[in-house]
């Protein structure tokens, strides 16, 4: 398992700088740059600007230094946000979104799980058919598309809820985000749990505790453990989209997350702040899927042999 673990960290170095780079040179070949406004600077002024930061030097020598700051842990200053860091600016935006993203991973897990399993076992009953129609509901409405009518039916006709706005993290303003941002993977989870369930007690080890009379209940726990085998490799993934946060929900509810930033940078040719979260991403990506790898390693002792 060690082995497997320094292995993965092994592959990540390089994987990370793939992504450093085709990100950076893509960026640089956008059309337009950070300094493009409504109102065009003085020539001189623009030249001082990029010789600050750096933009006067060719691209090769830019991407030499982005890479020997990097390797100190530096990310750069934003462009956009004066005075202020690619550092500080993550340090201010992660924490929102990683709240939202593991409230909603917590419910859609929860919810996902336990519907699919209900699901599974009642195989063509009412539960079964609801979860179908359920999920191929939330599975096909966008995230657009539910937060307004979230906002329309709590917010302004029963006014149960505020409608956007952070307010320091209060739980009211948390329900609807997160009930946005966990509403298709409840359905996404639903189904596959469902799926590798009833594979899994539709094999012959599984028909022969039946026959040997075992409670439900540990047929049931049994089967699981192999059943949640996808379910846990998705969740590797998955926890690193919700943890990153949701641009289409940051944005619908006013919140500070690292998406808004993203979002804002892009529009800004905001050089290193695109590419600080696009790193946070691909780093966040790699190490939950080391974790979803090392569970199912944990839940399926076959896989331990093979790692």
């Amino acid at each position: 398992m060690i082995r497997f673990i320094l292995r993965r960290l092994a592959q990540a170095v390089p994987t990370l700088l793939v992504v450093v780079t085709v990100s950076f040179f893509l960026m640089r070949l956008a059309p337009g740059g950070p300094f493009d406004l409504e109102r065009p600077l003085a020539p001189a002024a623009l030249e001082n600007l990029r010789r600050v930061y750096g933009l006067d030097r060719p691209l090769i020598v830019q991407f030499g230094s982005y890479l020997a700051a990097l390797a100190q842990g530096d990310l750069g200053p934003s462009f956009s946000f004066r005075d202020m860091s690619v550092l500080d600016l993550i340090a201010r935006g992660l924490p929102v979104s990683a709240l939202l993203g593991t409230l909603a991973l917590v419910l859609a897990t929860g919810l996902g799980v336990g519907l699919g399993i209900a699901a599974a076992l009642r195989r063509g009953g009412v539960i079964d058919r609801l979860l179908g129609i359920g999920a191929a509901l939330t599975l096909s409405l966008p995230s657009f598309v539910v937060a307004p009518l979230l906002q329309i039916a709590f917010g302004l006709t029963l006014r149960w809820l505020p409608l956007s706005g952070w307010a320091d993290g209060a739980p009211s303003h948390l329900v609807l985000p997160v009930i946005t941002l966990a509403l298709p993977q409840v359905g996404a989870l639903a189904r596959l749990t469902r799926a590798s369930l009833g594979e899994i007690l539709r094999t012959q080890p599984v028909r022969t505790m039946r026959s040997l009379g075992l409670p439900p209940i540990r047929v049931t726990r049994h089967a699981l453990r192999g059943a949640l085998l996808p379910v846990v490799a998705y969740l590797g993934p998955l926890a690193a989209s919700l943890l990153t946060g949701s641009v289409v929900v940051e944005t619908i509810f006013g919140l500070p997350g690292i998406g808004r930033y993203f979002v804002e940078g892009a529009l800004n040719r905001d050089y290193t702040l695109v590419m600080g979260t696009v790193l946070l991403v691909a780093g966040l990506v790699m190490t939950l899927n080391l974790a979803a790898d090392l569970a199912c390693a944990w839940l399926d002792p076959r896989l331990r042999v093979a790692t």
